[in-house]
């Protein structure tokens, strides 16, 4: 189980922040050390659908209580320390968090917004991770540094493998027969507009050929660009009927 700690948060909207990114990589398990403000039916009506996750919050009066059933504390911290910390970056800390995890609670541990973490709440730290920013503007948002760290988590239990949802309709791959009559409409559509005026027919339907083939177009997707031809080869048909005039 990995647990989110955040120790004297400020701010009820970075709660809410960190609550929605805990459910959109599918972590229960947030641990609130002392917040100013929290309010579990204020911080749902800004990450909407999380009741499951509001439902497994805990809060602590100190920080000890909070880490002590857990195997692994990792601490994140932007500032550099005087104090000689067993260093790590989201990534090489992601692969030892989920192997951890399987033993006991493994608990992230953040700070508050205004100061970070403590030296004396980093002392309880097994690994403290530094996301890797501008030396000019180290610091992240709360919620920030918790995305990172959860998308790295997620990377690492092999989330990215996940197939893209499906097209409703999977269309057929497009026939030779039907990339032709496309072609054919195309050309008509391009005569209308006169756009072989100053051009080469021959190069610009041959150029045509080469941009659509390296996108193969399914049957459906070949049909629409021809119905597109089509049409506008009819509107200058209608126009020609009218006697109207239009400059090209």
């Amino acid at each position: 189980m990995i647990a989110v700690v955040l120790h004297e948060p400020q701010d009820l909207v970075n709660i809410a922040h960190v609550v929605r990114a805990m459910k959109n990589f599918e972590f229960k398990d947030l641990r609130l050390v002392q917040p100013r403000e929290y309010d579990a039916y204020r911080v749902e009506g800004i990450a909407h659908q999380t009741q499951d996750v509001l439902a497994r919050v805990q809060r602590f009066e100190r920080l000890e209580e909070a880490l002590a059933d857990c195997v692994h504390v990792v601490g994140f911290t932007a500032r550099g320390r005087t104090a000689k910390r067993n260093l790590q970056r989201p990534r090489e800390a992601a692969q030892e968090i989920l192997a951890r995890a399987a033993a006991g609670p493994v608990a992230l541990l953040f700070g508050r917004e205004d100061k970070g973490l403590s030296n004396e709440a980093l002392d309880r730290c097994h690994r403290v991770v530094t996301i890797p920013t501008s030396s000019a503007y180290p610091s992240l948002n709360l919620g920030h540094a918790v995305v990172l760290m959860l998308y790295e988590l997620a990377l690492a239990r092999g989330d990215e493998g996940r197939p893209f949802k499906a097209p409703r309709r999977e269309g057929q791959p497009a026939t030779v027969a039907d990339l032709e009559r496309l072609f054919g409409d195309a050309e008509a559509a391009l005569g209308v507009i006169d756009f072989f005026k100053t051009r080469q027919a021959e190069g610009v339907m041959r150029t045509l050929r080469e941009v659509l083939h390296r996108a193969p177009l399914d049957e459906r997707e070949a049909k629409l660009l021809r119905a597109i031809a089509i049409e506008v080869v009819k509107y200058g048909e209608r126009l020609a009927r009218s006697g109207l005039h239009v400059d090209r």
